[in-house]
């Protein structure tokens, strides 16, 4: 059963794995946030670059807004490719 919630939060929530991360640090650090700064900015980056995705699909009409697990590894790849050619 923990797996199913595992994965359903994943799901939905695509920077499950850096916002656990930010959160061993704080646990690791005696919740001192200085010393995770590069966590949460590396979480707060994930929130942005897969809330951008979100719009847009949705402003294409492409459903689910967010796409599934399996999905994701290809879209940061095709983003990267675009970035890294312009």
């Amino acid at each position: 059963m923990t797996k199913l919630i595992n994965k359903d939060a994943e799901r939905l929530n695509p920077c499950l794995k850096e916002q656990e991360m930010s959160y061993q640090c704080l646990n690791k650090n005696g919740f001192d946030q200085s010393k995770c700064e590069a966590y949460f900015d590396n979480y707060n980056t994930c929130k942005k670059f897969w809330g951008k995705v979100y719009k847009d699909r949705k402003a294409k009409g492409l459903y689910p807004y967010l796409p599934e697990v399996e999905d994701r590894a290809k879209i940061k790849d095709q983003y990267f490719q675009s970035v890294k050619n312009n």
